[in-house]
């Protein structure tokens, strides 16, 4: 039977049909051409104890419909057995190529890359113009971390490889070793991918009319195995789970909140993350002493540290109530409050002078993260109310609850959403519980945090572009989400039936935290966008950043209080 490109939906719909409550329907990347790239993802893929060995099946990288249609065909063997579900959870990529299912020459992709090569990528995280699928693919992969990697190939001879062909099961499959070295399954197997560890592999070439029985062989060598054998790449993430969430605050306040250069909130934000891992810690007044060194450029010349300030350097300044109270200086109370009044002069409901026209979720956190800790110092209810207004002013949320861009961006963009979570619970930290619109803020907030529930991923992440579900898992929205929630449950206007909620946030958030305080794919600045194309390929920035640390650094505070 033929397929093509537009059957594979349905195809993924079959199996799940087959294969009862297995698997969910997954993407695990975008194509340049806007395509899905499927999966079926396992329910026990990214639980963290289970007692089934972990398999993740790829086939289709050549684009040929017949490695497709043999990957399928694995599927259904493993959906027809409940002796190999007994004690196996396999996850299946249908076809990693599924535009060049369009082209008839070789592992083509239509747009100049060709998937079956090029690992392990290096940088172009998720933008490359010719090779996106290798990204998307590679990434997915290694943070689902399964046991082992099987590729399915279609041809005429039974042929295994391996990338340990002299171990236990490539030696009963008679294999050769796995190449050719820029493959995806042999750069599985070396080193360290994204900052992980290995992953054993394999690749099958085989008719269909063999595909039961050579696949039930390869089964039954991992069914031997007394238990699951966790591959590297497992341990590797079951290690930064198990780390406390203070012990990954305290990482991240080494490597984040010691520059505030320029005035920004992707500094001050981790300033403030500082302060209070100290609080926890005790050392509040060493730290206060050096962050005061740090920020006394700005509290000494508060007029000229105002000029020309924008919301996203106002916002720069929540370290002020901090060092208010850490050191009992007026000075800083009195920065905060020069910045607040930036937000006043407007109608109630207008964005305020200091934000943009167009309601930008971004600033719904910049005014909240400055109006709110005002009212706090002074009392002074005109801070609060402009701040409640704006937040439900403009068009931005939409009736499933989620938010656009800006009320002229109609795009669910990942971080757009996380600012909108933060702006709420700010507001919401210091708003008094008998204010006349907090109940109307608590419905959108509720709203807005059940519909990013349901746009979760099977991992704990949320995504880049929230309605693409082949976009990639970003870190920052994560993050944002997560301390709206963690927030939320602490303070109590959040019940529990939210805690696995955050729960799941902050485990998919603290496995892409590596002890070094690098993070994996926080999405670079952004600011409004012409179409979803161009959040989709908006860089994603793997290792040190500012942007996502300081986020992750107060997320890791709040699951710690």
């Amino acid at each position: 039977m033929s397929v093509r490109r537009d059957d594979l939906q349905a195809m993924l719909q079959e199996l799940i049909r087959e294969g009862g409550n297995l698997w969910t329907a997954d993407a695990c990347g975008i194509t340049r051409q806007g395509t899905q790239i499927p999966a079926l993802t396992h329910r026990d893929a990214y639980v963290s104890v289970t007692d089934k060995h972990r398999i993740l099946v790829i086939g289709g990288l050549s684009g040929d419909e017949r490695d497709v249609t043999a990957v399928e065909r694995v599927a259904s063997v493993y959906a027809e057995s409940e002796a190999m579900q007994a004690g196996i959870a396999m996850s299946f990529v249908l076809s990693g190529n599924p535009d060049g299912l369009e082209i008839d020459s070789s592992t083509d992709n239509g747009a100049g890359g060709d998937p079956t090569t090029g690992y392990p990528p290096v940088d172009n995280f998720f933008l490359d113009a010719n090779n996106p699928e290798s990204r998307y693919l590679w990434r997915w992969a290694i943070f689902m971390a399964p046991d082992a990697v099987l590729e399915v190939v279609s041809g005429e001879v039974t042929h295994w490889e391996a990338s340990d062909p002299v171990g236990a099961i490539g030696r009963s499959l008679n294999a050769d070793s796995i190449g050719p070295a820029d493959s995806m399954l042999a750069a599985l197997a070396v080193g360290q991918p994204s900052g992980l560890g290995t992953i054993p592999t394999f690749r099958i070439t085989v008719s269909l009319n063999q595909i039961d029985t050579e696949v039930g062989r390869f089964l039954a060598n991992i069914a031997e195995l007394t238990a699951p054998t966790k591959s590297p790449a497992r341990l590797k993430l079951d290690s930064r789970r198990d780390r406390s969430p203070l012990d990954v605050a305290r990482l991240l306040a080494d490597k984040y909140g010691h520059t505030l250069d320029p005035l920004v909130y992707t500094q001050g934000v981790a300033i403030s993350g500082r302060l209070r891992v100290a609080e926890l810690d005790g050392t509040q007044p060493s730290t206060a002493s050096d962050v005061a060194s740090l920020v006394e450029p700005f509290a000494s010349n508060i007029e000229s540290t105002l000029q020309d300030a924008g919301g996203q350097h106002l916002a720069g300044l929540v370290w002020c109530e901090e060092m208010a109270s850490a050191t009992g200086d007026p000075r800083y109370e009195s920065l905060l409050l020069g910045a607040a009044n930036l937000f006043l002069g407007r109608p109630l409901g207008d964005p305020p002078p200091v934000c943009d026209h167009d309601y930008r979720t971004e600033d719904m956190f910049f005014a909240g993260a400055v109006l709110g800790r005002a009212f706090k110092i002074t009392g002074n209810a005109q801070y609060i109310d402009v701040l409640a207004r704006f937040l439900l002013g403009g068009d931005v949320q939409q009736p499933d609850g989620l938010f656009w861009h800006a009320d002229d961006v109609p795009f669910f963009w990942g971080r757009g959403n996380g600012f909108a979570a933060m702006g709420f619970a700010e507001t919401l930290t210091y708003m008094d519980d008998g204010h006349r619109l907090r109940s109307a803020l608590l419905s959108a907030h509720k709203s807005h945090l059940d519909a990013l529930r349901g746009r979760q991923h099977r991992s704990g992440m949320l995504i880049q572009v929230l309605d693409d579900p082949g976009s990639y898992h970003e870190h920052t929205v994560t993050s944002m989400v997560g301390y709206a929630v963690a927030r939320g449950l602490r303070l109590g206007w959040l019940d529990e039936s939210y805690r696995g909620f955050v729960e799941s946030l902050w485990n998919a958030a603290s496995e892409r935290v590596d002890d070094d305080g690098g993070l994996v794919d926080g999405c670079g600045g952004t600011g409004p966008q012409v179409d979803a194309r161009a959040y989709l390929d908006r860089p994603a920035t793997f290792g040190f950043d500012d942007r996502t640390g300081n986020l992750a650094l107060w997320f890791a505070v709040e699951m710690e209080r």
